[in-house]
């Protein structure tokens, strides 16, 4: 073989080399990203199966009480915002305000009609809201879990080149809301 035809395997050889990191980094971003949307998707699911829980809690408490219209209309906007929800920030602001709503409600309801507590539909629909937001924090871990791996993967070199080339962007943690922290106070003055 000639000296020419040595260089030209090389610089093939190189260029193939780097189309083969180039794809490898590109495929492995694209599979990170959809764990993430993927553990987006399952944190949806729970509140969508939050939300759909919330109508048969209502109607079971609408049996033993006369309860307030207006904390009612928040329980049912709160689950609107949820179900409209579209990222993670818009999830987690959604999932706190209904959160809040909830509580109030329920402690309210509770403490107001205390026989509803013995009732086996409403037992069994809040063992169900509880088997949710144990599912939902679970899902919103995961969901933190996979956009930490991608975020970490697009700021690295040499893939940050790569994922600035091709628009690969960060995803937002879910995070909850301002003022989440802090118990819900319920007083019957």
């Amino acid at each position: 073989m000639s000296k020419k035809t040595i260089k030209i395997f090389a610089i093939i050889a190189v260029i193939g080399i780097i189309l083969g990191i180039l794809v490898g980094s590109y495929n492995g971003l694209v599979e990170t990203r959809e764990s993430v949307e993927s553990a987006n998707a399952n944190i949806s699911t729970q509140l969508q199966r939050r939300a759909d829980l919330i109508p048969n809690f209502v109607n079971t408490v609408k049996g033993y009480s006369d309860y307030e219209q207006e904390t009612f209309t928040a329980v049912t906007n709160a689950r609107a915002a949820v179900q409209g929800a579209d990222n993670a920030t818009q999830q987690a602001a959604a999932s706190a305000q209904l959160d809040s709503a909830i509580d109030i409600w329920v402690n309210a309801v509770t403490e107001a009609y205390p026989e509803l507590k013995a009732n086996e539909q409403y037992i069994a629909l809040q063992d169900e809201l509880a088997g949710t937001e144990n599912r939902l924090a679970v899902a919103r871990k995961d969901y933190n879990d996979a956009a930490k791996n991608y975020n970490v993967k697009i700021k690295k070199f040499p893939r940050s080149i790569i994922a600035s080339l091709f628009g690969f962007e960060p995803f937002d943690y879910f995070e909850n809301a301002a003022g989440t922290e802090n118990v819900p106070q319920v007083s019957f003055d």
